[in-house]
């Protein structure tokens, strides 16, 4: 490599791009894994491959780099490999960075005009035979689940028609039906969105079209049987401040949380619109209906949770002055008004929420997630400065009580995003096991935490030794043996 990474924090530490690709069987174990776990352990983050064109780059714009925790018998083997999407082939190719800021082709090189941009970085999600590599600005990249191969850029076999998919599409754990949807589905800055429904065997049950109020980012759904739930959030796009080299994004503090409730296969022009006072809609935890009211609950942050997408003034808030809230919105169908009613279900700073897979859309019980514990301390010291998103728990939620219950992982660590695997396929709602990995800063490596779901206080019950650091991965998910069988050598 001829062109060093820049010494800045998005490139420093922790975040020191790994850029390696390969296998470890049968990792080392303290304690042990239970015998039931038998499945496979899916993450994905950004990993930049090469220096960016740009001299510094967006955390978020890293090319999509895939792990895969493989279960079975008490063992673990793990797997490491990229997306090898259109912009990563040219780019090695070309053995440098060719694509310019996040999501604004018109700073790219001339050479990769009309090449796919997504790096696939964000979400992987099984889904009729194939592993989908996602990212929210164009369409997912189909990887074998035992290899981790990539396959091809996957529309649904021309099925389709958005220029980009959501990387949080949700399962109904009823009928297999993959549900999701494409914001700015005409290219970057438009207001066209797409709903999309296909079955479990990637065919297209339904597909509407509509606007959003505002060209902004929807990062995040809900579903129930009935109904889905998009989010709107204030950071709104801009096509001219992007062709002059501007930013994609910038935050509004003026503008109101949209919420787009439209019905399972209605049409665009059924489609609700919920409006709540202005702040930043996280990730969602579940949602689920009762008669005429859909529920959907999620973190809420008081302000700009994204510092590298500011003001107009160029103003991000300081993190210490971020306050989240797990709500509770109620939205009424049978009214006629456009205000949903919020319940503040727990005040904690915690994001990144998974729930067990057999509920997602069904009135629930359990959230798991990560936290940030202000009153916990940290080394820099030993651990190095924090830069960016810092998590440094574990936590699970009693949703109807609002109780929490945490785990702290030292004070030279830091947490990724956990998920839950069920005990058994007929265990009761979250009884079973939280999995995370842990960044031991201080040891420039990375632990797998797993957890017995209802006792995460009481700490880990096996500890999965990695002899290598993994980058923060912004999303995975548990996928049990009977959904992808395990390779023959597992």
């Amino acid at each position: 490599m001829t062109t060093p990474f820049p010494k800045t924090p998005a490139f420093m530490t922790i975040d020191e791009p790994f850029r390696f690709e390969g296998e470890l069987f049968d990792l080392e174990v303290e304690g042990e894994i239970p015998a039931e776990l038998e499945g496979t352990f899916y993450r994905v983050g950004p990993d930049q491959a090469f220096p960016p064109k740009m001299g510094d780059a967006n955390p978020f714009n890293g090319d999509g780099i895939v792990t895969a925790f493989r279960f079975k018998n008490g063992h673990v083997d793990m797997q490491h490999r990229y997306v090898m999407t259109h912009r990563l082939r040219a780019e090695r190719k070309a053995r440098r960075g060719l694509f310019g800021d996040y999501r604004n082709p018109f700073t790219d090189d001339p050479s990769v005009k009309g090449i796919e941009r997504t790096v696939s970085n964000t979400n992987v999600v099984p889904h009729a035979g194939h592993l989908l590599a996602m990212k929210e600005d164009g369409r997912p990249y189909a990887m074998d689940p035992q290899t981790l191969e990539t396959r091809q850029l996957w529309d649904w076999n021309g099925q389709m028609k958005a220029t980009s998919f959501t990387a949080h599409p949700k399962i109904d754990p009823e009928t297999g039906d993959f549900v999701g949807y494409a914001y700015a589905a005409k290219g970057e800055a438009t207001k066209d969105v797409a709903c999309y429904t296909f079955d479990k065997e990637g065919r297209l049950v339904w597909e509407t079209w509509l606007e959003s109020p505002h060209a902004a980012m929807i990062h995040d759904c809900g579903v129930t049987p009935n109904y889905l739930v998009l989010a709107v959030i204030p950071q709104l796009m801009d096509l001219e401040r992007i062709r002059r080299g501007g930013i994609l994004f910038q935050w509004h503090p003026e503008v109101d949380q949209v919420y787009i409730v439209i019905p399972r296969g209605g049409e665009g022009k059924d489609a609700r619109f919920f409006r709540a006072p202005n702040a930043f809609p996280g990730h969602v935890i579940n949602a689920f209906e009762d008669g005429d009211k859909v529920y959907l609950d999620l973190p809420v942050v008081n302000d700009n949770v994204f510092w590298f997408f500011p003001d107009a003034s160029g103003r991000a808030p300081d993190p210490a002055s971020l306050r989240t809230q797990i709500v509770r919105w109620c939205f009424d169908m049978s009214s006629k008004g456009d205000k949903p009613t919020a319940k503040i279900i727990a005040e904690v700073a915690a994001e990144f929420p998974h729930v067990d897979d057999r509920y997602v859309g069904r009135p629930y019980r359990y959230a798991f997630m990560q936290a940030t514990d202000h009153t916990k301390p940290y080394n820099p010291e030993k651990a190095g400065p924090i830069m960016g998103f810092f998590f440094n728990t574990f936590v699970s939620i009693d949703m109807a009580t609002g109780e929490t219950k945490s785990y702290f992982v030292g004070d030279t660590s830091s947490t990724q995003e956990p998920v839950f695997a069920p005990r058994s396929p007929d265990a009761p709602e979250g009884e079973g096991y939280v999995m995370g990995v842990v960044n031991r800063r201080a040891e420039h490596r990375s632990d797998l935490l797993i957890f017995d779901a209802q006792r995460i206080d009481e700490g880990p019950i096996a500890t999965v030794k990695i002899p290598v650091r993994l980058k923060y991965a912004i999303h995975g998910n548990w996928v049990p043996a009977s959904v992808f069988p395990l390779p023959d050598d597992v």
